[in-house]
Order: C-alpha cells, then structure tokens, then sequence
C-alpha cells in the first residue's frame, strides 16, 4: 500500500468526474455516504464509461462496483460535512492488476490517495484523519488502473486530531504502532450513522436498518456486529486511542444483556445499535453462543476501563454494579453443579456446544465441563470486584472478593492444575470429570496470561511449553488466537518472547485469514487493537490508575529495541509521555493539569536508583511473587521524571 505525497496528482477526467458529482446536503450530525454498500445500485455515485454496478462478487450484501480496466475511469461521490473533525475514510477493494487508485478529496483537492497493487483479495484500504471543517465538500473517488477494480462497503470513521505517537530506534516498532494505530481508528462508528443489521455469510444483505451507536468493529468484519471476547482484548486498545465512549457503550450492552432469563450470561453478539442481538448467535433466550470466560472477561475489562478513565459510571451505574455481582455470584452458583471442587465454587461449562454453553474459548470442540481459561477469568473477575469494590466504599465486599481471589488460585495450584500421579499441567476437565492435560490453546495459555499460576519453575516451565507448541503444528491457525501471545508473556517479564510473537502477527498482516469472507489477517480488527495495546502495556509498562491519578511503569524492552518512547496517552483527564532507555532507565513527562504519581518499577532487587540526579535507596516490591524495585515519585503539571537503576 502506497500513499502518494500531497497533492496527489489525478487524471484530469477523474478530477472532472469528482467535480461533476452533486454535493449530498448536511445539517448537522454525523458525516454519511449516500448508498455506501451500492445497495441501491447508482443512488448517490456518479460513474464514468467503462464503471458500473455488478452482483457478482461483492464484499457484502448483493452488489459492489467495478471498474474496467484502462485509464481515465472513476467512480465517485462528494458529500457535504455536517460537523467538523477529522475523519478517516475506508472501503473494501479488490483489483486485477496495479495502478488503479482510491483518493478521497477536500474542496476538490486531494487529501489522500492509495495507489492500488494487484490483489484479487478483498482488502480494507484507509485514508486516515483527514481534516474537514463544517461545509467543506468531501469527494471519495475510485479511480480505474491496469486491471479491473472492484470496491465495496465505504465507511466513515471518527478519526483523532492527535493521539499516542510513538519514536525509537527500532524502525520496526515505530512502523508496527502507526499501521496499528490507523488501521484500528478505521473500525470505529459514527454514533447516528444508519446501517444494516444481522449481516452475516448466511444473510449478507442484513434484515434491515438501524442506527449505529458509538461502536468499532470487534468481531469477523463480513458480520455487522461486535463480539464479547474480541471486544474484551480489544478494549485496552481502544481506551489508548481515545475511544473510552465506545468502550462504556459496548461493555455496558453486554452488561444490560446478562439477565436472569439467560442465566447472567451476557450474549455472545450484538449489532452496531447496540441494543439487539446479532441473530447468526442468537436463536432464544435459551440457545444462544455463550462462553464462560467472557462473563468473567467483561468484569475484568470493565475495572481495566476504569483504570485507565477514572470514569465513575464503572462503580455508580446501577447496570454495570448489577453486572459484576451477578457474574461473581448468581452466574457462579447457577453454573457449578456437575463437577465437585469441595468449598470452591468454579463455574463451569455443559460441555455440548457453543449454543449451550462451552467452558473454554477453544471451540475445537472438546466436551469440557472446566476449563483453564474460565477459572483464570473467574480468578481475575473477582479480584476486579475487589479492587472495584473499595472504590465503591464497599469494604466489606471488598475484602470477601480479595479473599475468594485468593482461595480460588490456592484452589488451582494445589488441587485443580493437578493430575494425580503424574507431573503434566491440568487445563480441563471433561464430561465425566476426568483431568485433561497436554495443549488446549486458549484454555492453556489464559492460565499464565491470567495470573492465576504461582510464579516459580511450574509456571516458567509451562510458559516454555505453551511457546513451543504455539510455535509447531499443534498452534491455532486463526490469527486472532495468536493475538494472546504477547500478553501472556509480557505478564511473566518473557519480553524476548513477547515481543518475538508481535512480529509474528504483524508479519502475517497480508497472509490471507484462514475464513476466506475474512479477507486478510490484518483486516480482523483484534490484530490492529491489540498491537496498540501490546506496545503501551506491554512494552512499555504503562499502569495507569487514574482514580487515584497514578501511573505505573515498567520497562520490557528486547534487547533490539534500545529505547522507545510513547507520547500523549490518555490517562483520566490528562495525558503521560513515557520514554524508556533499554531497562534501566525511565523518563515520565505529566501532561495533566494536576499532579501525578508515578511508580516507577524496574525488575529485580536493586539497591540503589537515582530520581531526578539524586541517588535514592530502591523500594522492594512484590507483585504477583515477582520481585521488582521502585520509586515513586510526584510528577506536577507539565513537568518530567527520569528514574534510573544505579545500583
């Protein structure tokens, strides 16, 4: 994918056919494409000789456009801008040979173009934060090459005037982070945009339309819809590049979703409207898609929303509240009456199908009554609760919720993860209660990633195990199955390791995904979001907490990445730019208005640091059994840190 420089230079018969195509009047509200899927065949398009409307083979619904091949085609529309802002412009394309183009225009001068390569494929191409002011005219303009072009589902996402910017001496992971950044700002929806509904492979035309709430994509992009477990990994993401709105609607309609009729789980799908359940996954209140890690995923994710907004709708709104108490208690009882655990409570699975209810995310298709992922999620729902909890003022659940944390990982490491007889590492149980070992992909790998394994030789030996049968034949073919390697081993300090398999994914981007209405890995949205999040927490560290306006670093840097530095982060109402020097040596810079508490945390025991010039003895610290060194140092308005290891 090229971006031409500024101005982009067009043929003179594609600029006359932009200019010729009428203005769609704006007053106010969101940016719209008139007829953006070609559903309506021409309405709202102009087209040159040699363009069209064809049916046979769309990207979605029943039609797409096409462009022969030859010079001086285009097709095009230009629409009126109701609300000023930054906007980023994507559609689906495919082509049959190079040189056709995909241009979006301002006032008729170009702001941004993608000169198209040969790919039979369709691909998701984007102009992103393009700058538009009340009135201006917004052009999009599919432009003819060497070979036929195809171009389908045109979508106007809310871009960002600014957002994190990352620098460093790696070249890889500057590149890694900018593509990631654009790529995942292109899967956002306006709030008041119309839209299909239920779209789907079965029903590519949808059931019909609604109006789209502030939503991004989470979930197969050929369905319209966002999914609980994409949406949960995709969450951190997303609140570093400023879609904290997006976040709250979401996890809120999963919440509102999780009644008493479906037994408190929340439902697996809903649509962009964020109210009505996508129907491909919803049949009734009894047969619906629902996983027992994403009940427990979501309480978690809501504390980690928290964390990084300070917003107290996580605590105050009585939906949310309802939610995290339900899941921890009614969902947990209503859920654990086949398989004994003694005083423990595990939630569990019917080991019969996605419809029915499966214990793990691994849908190969094992009879699993438990499973490691969803006891990993259940141990970090409940101390979400906890930790959510004192800042309700609720101690007293504080500290009950603190306490099945830690029953319920004594539980797993003593009994649960166990075989009689044996040394090998339990992830399931089956139907008949039977112990299953050996690699279960996401019910393997959740374990660490979830904290719930004691630090010490057990773990790092499973962590080695999970890396090599990740790596072999035994590995997920699915890319987004692969996004959860970073996080669990940046969580157990394995930074080589992490790092190792954010390439892997990145360098897959262009590899076709293994469900060919898909298109290409990098076009399933989990992969753009989860690099974002990966660089920020994960290799740099970053922790915020804002409701009490901390932040936490922690340098995890490969040796091939000498330093790297993340500016403006969103944290509560300010922003933090983090720069780290190889491992032992951090500078924090506080954007917010207030002060900040920073902790500085460098791995290890180590004597001596010195803050701001002045040599300090190091504060010890343990967390999660891991021993770190740390200096926690008062950061005012608009000023900087820098922490380093001495000693």
């Amino acid at each position: 994918m090229r971006f031409l420089a500024l101005p982009v230079l067009l043929g003179s018969s594609l600029l006359a056919a932009a200019a010729l195509t009428p203005a769609h009047a704006a007053s106010g509200g969101p940016l719209v494409v008139v007829n953006p899927g070609f559903e309506q065949g021409t309405e709202g398009w102009t087209f040159t000789s040699g363009t069209g409307v064809a049916t046979n083979v769309p990207h979605g619904g029943a039609k797409l456009i096409y462009l022969d091949a030859g010079e001086g085609m285009s097709v095009s529309q230009t629409v009126a801008v109701p609300t000023a802002g930054h906007y980023s412009i994507s559609a689906w394309i495919a082509t049959g040979g190079p040189g056709g183009t995909f241009t979006v225009l301002r006032n008729g001068t170009a702001a941004g173009s993608v000169t198209l390569p040969a790919r039979s494929t369709y691909t998701r191409y984007t102009i992103s934060n393009v700058e538009l002011a009340a009135g201006d005219q917004l052009g999009i303009v599919f432009g003819s090459g060497s070979g036929w072009v195809n171009a389908d589902d045109v979508m106007i996402s809310p871009g960002t005037a600014a957002g994190p910017r990352v620098s460093s001496s790696n070249a890889k992971v500057v590149e890694m982070f900018g593509w990631a950044k654009d790529k995942a700002g292109s899967w956002v929806h306006q709030s008041g945009v119309p839209g299909p509904l239920n779209v789907d492979e079965r029903q590519p035309a949808g059931t019909g339309q609604g109006t789209y709430a502030s939503t991004y994509w989470a979930g197969y992009a050929h369905r319209s819809g966002y999914y609980s477990r994409d949406f949960a990994h995709q969450l951190a993401g997303a609140q570093i590049l400023g879609l904290a709105a997006e976040n709250k609607t979401m996890l809120r309609s999963f919440a509102a979703s999780a009644t008493e009729e479906h037994k408190y789980y929340p439902v697996w799908a809903l649509n962009f409207d964020g109210s009505t359940n996508l129907s491909i996954d919803y049949r009734s209140p009894t047969n619906f898609v629902r996983e027992v890690p994403a009940t427990f995923e979501l309480v978690e994710k809501a504390n980690h929303a928290f964390r990084w907004s300070g917003d107290r709708s996580y605590i105050d709104d009585p939906v949310f509240w309802d939610y995290y108490r339900h899941a921890t208690n009614e969902f947990v009882e209503l859920h654990d009456g086949t398989r004994s655990n003694g005083s423990v409570k595990v939630a569990e699975g019917t080991g019969k199908g996605i419809f029915q209810g499966t214990a793990s995310y691994n849908e190969d298709g094992e009879p699993l009554i438990e499973a490691g992922d969803g006891i990993g999620s259940q141990y970090q729902a409940y101390k979400a609760l906890a930790d959510l909890a004192v800042d309700k003022g609720d101690l007293k659940l504080a500290a009950e919720y603190a306490a099945k944390a830690r029953e319920l990982k004594r539980y797993f490491n003593d009994t649960w993860s166990r075989k009689q007889g044996s040394t090998d590492f339990v992830r399931a149980y089956n139907v008949a209660g039977e112990p299953v070992t050996g690699f279960g992909k996401e019910n393997s790998w959740f374990m660490p990633m979830k904290g719930i394994v004691d630090a010490g030789p057990r773990n790092d030996a499973y962590l080695d195990f999970i890396d090599t049968q990740a790596s072999g034949p035994e590995g997920p073919v699915n890319i987004e199955a692969f996004t959860y390697l970073p996080d669990t081993f940046f969580r157990h300090n394995r930074n080589e390791t992490a790092w190792k398999w954010m390439q892997s994914v990145y360098d897959r981007r262009e590899n076709r995904h293994v469900v060919g209405r898909q298109g290409l890995n990098g076009d399933y949205p989990e992969v753009s979001f989860t690099l974002v999040s990966q660089t920020v927490e994960g290799l740099m560290g970053i922790q915020p907490d804002a409701p009490r306006r901390t932040v936490a670093t922690q340098s995890r840097l490969p040796a091939d990445i000498g330093w790297l530095e993340v500016a403006d982060v969103p944290v509560g109402d300010g922003k933090v730019t983090v720069r780290h020097d190889g491992q032992t040596s951090t500078t924090f810079t506080n954007h917010a208005g207030h002060q900040t508490f920073w902790e500085a945390r460098f791995a290890g025991t180590h004597r001596w640091l010195e803050v701001n010039g002045h040599r300090m003895v190091g504060m010890p610290k343990v967390i999660d059994g891991v021993r770190y060194t740390v200096a926690v140092v008062p950061v005012r308005a608009g000023q900087t840190a820098t922490v380093k290891v001495t000693g």
